[in-house]
């Protein structure tokens, strides 16, 4: 979201207070968008989420990458 692009964790909080309403309307649109594109395409997105985030946990086991920011392939 160009709201936060560029912004350090304090800079997003600050701009997060002033600009509230205009990251509601921006993530309000995102998900107009992906519930009339999943309709569209015939995509379950509850189903979809769910089967996503089953492959992440099996291609970032827990134990692995706890705390690390190495990209998976490189895990020991």
């Amino acid at each position: 979201m160009e709201h936060f692009q560029w912004k350090n964790a304090k800079e997003m909080d600050e701009h997060l207070k002033n600009h509230k309403e205009e990251v509601a309307d921006e993530l309000a649109d995102t998900l107009y968008w992906l519930i009339l594109m999943s309709n569209d395409f015939g995509i379950n997105l509850l189903d979809a989420v769910d089967k996503k985030l089953k492959k992440t946990e099996l291609k970032y086991p827990i134990e692995k990458v706890k705390g690390k920011h190495t990209k998976y392939n490189k895990y020991e």
